[in-house]
């Protein structure tokens, strides 16, 4: 099944997508999708076939989880963004940085270059959801913990993110992570499956990659993640980018005003966002 968070004209909601249409499952049950993340099943048991409420033209998108505790972003986690970068292409464990949920927006929102910078790069990723709280995690048993994916384009801002050896400042400007448009549970997509995984900048495929050449894959993140922190119901991971990010193109390719960028998961869909400059 599909889910979504969403606004409509009374307010925000969840509920999950049918076709073209939108079924509200806030009006009808009362929380947001990261109340309900343990409980998915329940309501794809009892709502199925419950009436639209909604054509999809007629909502906007919020992100996925609009309110996670925790966003875990993944770096490096690509051979070819390893040597794009000329990393060492060996690692003992993914490194990791923090997204704060007021950076992220919603599938068909804007994402906004901050008026501090013109370095402003895209990360086609997928994106997991935990549905099952845990720490120390096995990784035979990581994937019972995962609720769903969905698409993720970890926006950067370059120079901020690589002023320092640490990355989060040019991780969190406001709007810069996109997550959406849905999230697709288990019985769709199994988690053990490949998926194709592109970035289109403008209709360009910039980024073409599949998401078994992860180096460090998700259950072994989900272990590693879970060895140092407790993952709760809601909390996002963000499992690392392909090659071909626009920083390390001769000449560098950044997303300008005006640009629309797509991120394409199989499985999922695609995340469709407009770029445009913040005005002061």
């Amino acid at each position: 099944m599909k889910f979504l968070s969403f606004t409509h004209p009374t307010g925000a909601s969840f509920g999950f997508q049918r076709g073209d249409h939108v079924i509200d499952l806030g009006i009808r049950v009362g929380g947001d999708l990261k109340s309900w993340i343990t409980r998915l099943d329940v309501l794809a048991r009892d709502y199925a076939d419950a009436p639209a409420d909604y054509r999809v033209e007629d909502i906007q998108f919020l992100p996925v989880i609009p309110n996670p505790g925790k966003i875990l972003c993944v770096g490096l986690n690509y051979l070819e963004h390893r040597r794009e970068g000329n990393h060492a292409e060996t690692a003992s464990a993914p490194p990791l940085f923090i997204r704060f949920p007021q950076s992220q927006c919603g599938h068909l929102a804007p994402m906004v270059i901050p008026a501090e910078s013109d370095a402003f790069d895209f990360e086609a990723e997928m994106a997991v959801v935990i549905g099952k709280a845990g720490r120390r995690i096995s990784r035979e048993n990581a994937l019972a913990h995962i609720a769903g994916i969905s698409a993720y384009n970890d926006g950067s801002v370059r120079d901020w993110q690589l002023a320092t050896n640490q990355w989060t400042p040019g991780k969190n400007f406001p709007a810069t992570g996109a997550f959406g448009p849905v999230l697709v549970t288990p019985d769709e997509v199994p988690l053990t499956r490949s998926l194709r995984l592109q970035c289109r900048l403008n209709g360009q495929v910039m980024q073409d990659a599949t998401t078994d050449l992860m180096m460090f894959p998700v259950a072994d993140q989900i272990a590693h993640i879970s060895t140092f922190v407790t993952l709760e119901p809601g909390d996002v991971i963000v499992t690392g980018t392909p090659g071909g990010v626009g920083f390390r193109r001769d000449p560098k390719v950044y997303m300008q005003p005006g640009d629309v960028v797509e991120i394409d998961l199989e499985g999922v869909g695609i995340l469709r966002n407009p770029v445009v400059k913040e005005r002061l």
